[in-house]
C-alpha cells in the first residue's frame, strides 16, 4: 500500500503515528487531496475514536467464530413457570399488578426509554420511523400515539392517587435521526407533554470494517460509520449523564421499548407492577411464538443463564418441540420490550457494559477503494458492522422475570413498506390497531352496524391456531366477519388500554369509520382507508 504523504500536505504527526501503531493509517491515504475543511472534519472524526478499542472489538467479535452457539440446543431450557407472568393465564392477578404499577407511576418513580435510532429506509421513507403515519383516520404518527398514551397514564395515576406525577421520556436517537426527531417534537409542541420531561440523547457510532479489520472509507475524507446497535444504549446512558438524571428525578423503574410497535403500552403499569411484585431487577415482555419457524428470537435459559437465542441459532427439531399443554416449548418470542430497575441499570453502565461482546453483521458496505480512489458498490458482503443488543445484559440479572402478553393486544411492528401479502407494514399496523379498538368497543357494550342498519357479527379471532371462543373479552380478541377490520380508532387520551369506554359506547350502535377522541364521538361520512 502506498505510504501517506509526508511534508506540507502531511497529516499531523501524532495522528499519523497513532493510526500506524493500530494498523489503520490507510485512512489517511487521500489526505493530500482533501481541502482544509475536509481535513479538519476527518481529523476530528479520527480523534474521537479509540483505535486500540476498535481493534479489540474486532478480534473479540471475529474470534468467537460461532463457537458460543455450538451445541446450543442441548443447553437450552424454556422459561420456568415460576418466573413467568401471563396476561391471559394469570388474569386474577392482573388487577393487583396494575394497581401496583399505577402507584409507582403516581409517585413519579417510573421512566420510559425509547429506542428510536432507526431510519425508515425499509419503509421507503427518508425520516425516522417514529414520524411515520400509517394511515389511521386521525393521521397520528407513532411518536404521537406513544406521547398520548403517556399523558393518559399520568392522568389515570393522578386520578387514582390524587397526586400530580410525571413520567420522564428518554429518547435515544442515532446521529442520523437526532436533529429531525428533535425538530419534529418541537414542531408538535411535544404532543402536550412538558418539554423538560422529554430528554433526547444519542447512541454511539462505530466504523464499518473490512473482513481484515481495516476501517472502511465512505468518502476519501470520511469514515464509513454505523450505529452501535440498540445495546449501545448502556454506554450512551453513562456518557450522556442519563443515569444521573434518573437518580436526580427519583426514578426507580425504567420501561425500555422500540419505536416501531404501534400497539406498545408505554410504561405498562401491569408489566411494571408484575416486575415489582416479583422483586425483579430485569424483565422481558414476550408474545407466544405463532409457529416453530417464525423468525423471532426466544427468551430462554442457556447453561442456566437467561438470554435471547436468535431463531437462526436453533435447529428445526428444537423449535418444534412442544410441552404437555401442546404449546411450543420455546415459545417466549422476544419483542424488545423490557423492564429494568435503575439500580440494575446503574450496575450495567458502571460495571458490566465493557464485558458485552459485539455481534457481527456481514454487510454490503459501499466504500472507497484505497488503491484507486474509486467508490465501490459491492454486490456481496464485503465487511462487517459491529453492534450490541439491548437484551445482552439479561445474563447479569440477579432476579429475571418474563411477562407474556397477547400479540393481538400489544405487538404489531412496522418494518417494511406496503406490498401485496406483506408483513409488518403500514397496512398490518393500521389494521392491528383498529382491530384492537374494535374489541374495546365490543367489550364496553357497543355494537357496529352496516349501511342497512344490521349489526355486524363478531367472530373469534384465531390466536396461534386456537379459536378464542369464550364470551367477549378483550383477551379473546374479537373481530368482524369480514377480511378487513372494522375501521375504528380510539384516542389514547380517551383510553389507554380499553378502560372507561362504557360512557361513550354502552348499548349504542355505530357506523364506520368511527373515531372516539377527547372531543367526543365521530362517525365519519367517508369510507375506506
Amino acid at each position: 500500500m502506498e505510504a501517506v504523504v509526508v511534508g506540507g500536505d502531511a497529516a499531523p504527526a501524532a495522528l499519523r503515528e497513532r493510526l500506524a501503531a493500530a494498523g489503520q493509517d490507510h485512512v489517511l491515504r487521500f489526505w493530500p487531496e482533501l481541502d482544509g475543511e475536509a481535513r479538519r472534519a476527518l481529523e476530528d472524526e479520527l480523534c474521537d475514536m479509540d483505535m486500540d478499542e476498535i481493534n479489540r472489538f474486532f478480534l473479540r467479535a471475529r474470534g468467537d467464530g460461532g463457537g458460543a452457539a455450538a451445541g446450543l440446543d442441548a443447553r437450552m431450557e424454556p422459561v420456568p413457570r415460576d418466573v413467568l407472568g401471563s396476561a391471559s393465564r394469570d388474569r386474577g392477578l392482573v388487577p393487583r399488578w396494575e394497581s401496583r404499577g399505577l402507584a409507582e407511576i403516581a409517585a413519579s418513580r417510573v421512566a420510559v426509554l425509547l429506542l428510536a435510532g432507526g431510519q425508515g429506509t425499509r419503509l421507503g421513507v427518508p425520516y425516522p420511523k417514529g414520524m411515520c403515519d400509517v394511515g389511521l383516520p386521525s393521521r397520528k404518527t407513532l411518536f404521537h400515539l406513544q406521547a398520548q398514551r403517556l399523558r393518559r397514564l399520568q392522568q389515570m395515576a393522578e386520578e387514582q392517587h390524587g397526586t400530580a406525577c410525571h413520567i420522564p421520556w428518554y429518547i435515544m436517537t442515532s446521529g442520523r435521526t437526532m436533529e429531525s426527531t428533535k425538530e419534529f417534537f418541537q414542531k408538535h409542541r411535544y404532543f402536550g407533554l412538558k418539554k423538560e420531561n422529554v430528554i433526547f440523547f444519542q447512541q454511539g457510532m462505530l466504523p464499518a470494517l473490512g473482513f481484515d479489520g481495516k476501517i472502511l472509507l465512505e468518502e476519501k475524507g470520511k469514515i464509513a460509520m454505523a450505529p452501535d446497535g440498540n445495546g449501545g444504549l448502556y454506554r450512551a446512558l453513562g456518557s450522556h449523564g442519563i443515569m444521573d438524571d434518573m437518580e436526580r428525578r427519583g426514578v426507580q423503574s425504567v420501561h425500555v421499548y422500540c419505536v416501531d410497535n404501534i400497539l406498545v403500552k408505554v410504561a405498562d403499569p401491569r408489566f411494571i407492577g408484575f416486575c415489582l411484585e416479583k422483586g425483579a431487577d430485569c424483565g422481558a415482555k414476550v408474545v407466544e411464538k405463532t409457529n416453530p419457524t417464525e423468525p423471532v428470537g426466544v427468551v430462554c435459559r442457556v447453561d442456566g443463564v437467561y438470554q435471547v437465542v436468535e431463531y437462526s441459532e436453533i435447529s428445526l427439531a428444537t423449535a418444534q418441540r412442544r410441552g404437555p399443554e401442546g404449546r411450543l416449548l420455546f415459545n417466549a418470542g422476544n419483542i424488545a420490550n423490557h423492564y429494568f430497575s435503575t439500580a440494575f441499570l446503574k450496575d450495567v453502565v458502571n460495571t458490566y457494559e465493557p464485558q458485552l461482546q459485539h455481534h457481527v453483521a456481514e454487510k454490503k458496505i459501499p466504500h472507497v477503494d484505497i488503491t484507486t480512489g474509486q467508490l465501490i458498490q459491492p454486490e456481496k458482503p464485503n465487511g462487517i458492522k459491529m453492534e450490541k443488543f439491548v437484551f445482552d445484559i439479561f445474563q447479569f440479572s440477579k432476579k429475571f422475570v418474563v411477562y407474556e402478553v397477547l400479540r393481538e393486544d400489544e405487538f404489531s411492528p412496522l418494518k417494511n413498506a406496503d406490498s401485496q401479502n406483506g408483513k409488518d407494514n403500514p397496512t398490518t399496523a393500521r389494521h392491528a390497531l383498529m382491530s384492537l379498538h374494535h374489541c374495546w368497543v365490543l367489550n364496553a357494550g357497543g355494537h357496529f352496524v352496516d349501511e342497512n342498519g344490521t349489526r355486524i357479527p363478531a367472530i373469534p379471532r384465531l390466536t396461534n391456531g386456537r379459536s378464542a371462543a369464550s364470551p367477549a373479552d378483550v383477551n379473546d380478541n374479537l373481530k368482524d366477519a369480514n377480511d378487513l377490520p372494522i375501521q375504528c380508532e380510539i384516542s389514547p387520551l380517551v383510553s389507554y388500554g380499553g378502560e372507561g369506554l362504557e360512557q361513550y359506547v354502552k348499548d349504542r350502535e355505530f357506523r364506520t369509520p368511527l373515531i372516539i377522541d377527547e372531543d367526543g364521538i365521530h362517525e365519519l361520512v367517508q369510507n375506506g382507508l
